[in-house]
């Protein structure tokens, strides 16, 4: 266990060295790489502040059950309050044909119901549902059309559906850019360590004279690519962070602007940690494929 400790603790040492040996083609590296792990890893944020902002400041979803015109308040009341028990309602309220005509008339439209005989519209149950899923609400629509005494349901979830969709192929595009990324980010370190190994063929070859494994001339290259995918982690990490603060207050007034309250969030730990993992991984994969051919053409050559 303490040889392979030493062994592993040599090799860490000569890729941090080989990192000092280039700073300026490391750091472009490094950068390159941070900025193709920044382009997902924003858009990710973006789409989750979208999906946070569309459940906070757009309306909520509503259900109108139009009763038939023979049901009294009585039953409406009653149907609201059965309505109200459900556990995917948040809130059913009864609206009377009383109320429907002084609404209208609160909205300037008295001169419809002035000349009528009588009052023309049926009571009325407003709900809310709980889940606003498109899915959710056909359901809940399809029960209340059964309900009794129902003669009408209107429900205004266009604009639930064209979010959804919308999300959906938000989410779709970030994962293709996401694999599209991560492969470069894989071709960069490759490339990286297959000039490093051209560079270094006679030292590869001498170790290899004095009995060095495969295993020994590998584990240094496959080290520098974690820390070159980690680094790059990193400032993308850093850029999205950098992007998030410039972009907060410009949010915050467009929020404000509609009279809503909303705070431009950026990657939470757990995502942080889940992205640096990936762009570290990323790099040693990279890495041990570069290698494994790139040593096979030294022997060749």
């Amino acid at each position: 266990m303490k040889a392979w400790l030493v062994h592993h603790l040599h090799s860490l040492r000569i890729a941090l060295r080989r990192f000092q040996d280039a700073p300026l083609a490391s750091l472009f590296t490094v950068i390159v790489i941070g900025v193709a792990v920044a382009l997902p890893a924003g858009l990710y944020m973006l789409l989750d502040n979208l999906d946070r902002a569309a459940g906070g400041i757009t309306p909520q979803a509503e259900i109108t059950v139009f009763l038939k015109r023979e049901a009294d308040a009585a039953r409406g009341q009653n149907l609201a309050r059965e309505l109200q028990a459900r556990a995917d309602v948040a809130s059913a309220r009864f609206v009377s044909k009383q109320e429907g005509v002084d609404k209208l008339v609160a909205a300037g439209l008295s001169d419809i119901t002035a000349g009528l005989p009588d009052n023309p519209l049926p009571h009325a149950i407003v709900a809310t549902p709980r889940d606003t899923s498109p899915a959710a609400l056909q359901a809940l629509g399809e029960h209340l059309a059964q309900s009794e005494g129902a003669e009408r349901v209107l429900m205004d979830t266009e604009w639930i559906k064209r979010l959804s969709a919308l999300m959906d192929l938000g989410r779709d595009l970030v994962f293709m850019l996401s694999v599209l990324l991560g492969l470069a980010l894989a071709a960069i370190t490759a490339n990286t360590i297959r000039l490093q190994i051209y560079a270094q063929r006679d030292e590869i070859e001498v170790a290899r004279l004095i009995g060095a494994t495969d295993r020994f001339v590998r584990r240094p290259f496959l080290y520098f690519g974690g820390i070159q995918g980690l680094a790059g982690g990193v400032t993308g990490g850093a850029l999205v962070a950098l992007g998030t603060r410039l972009l907060e207050r410009s949010v915050e007034q467009v929020a404000t602007a509609y009279g809503a309250e909303f705070v431009l969030s950026g990657l939470d730990l757990p995502t942080l940690l889940a992205l640096l993992a990936l762009s570290t991984a990323l790099g040693w994969l990279g890495a041990y494929f570069s290698v494994g051919q790139a040593l096979r053409q030294v022997e060749q050559g």
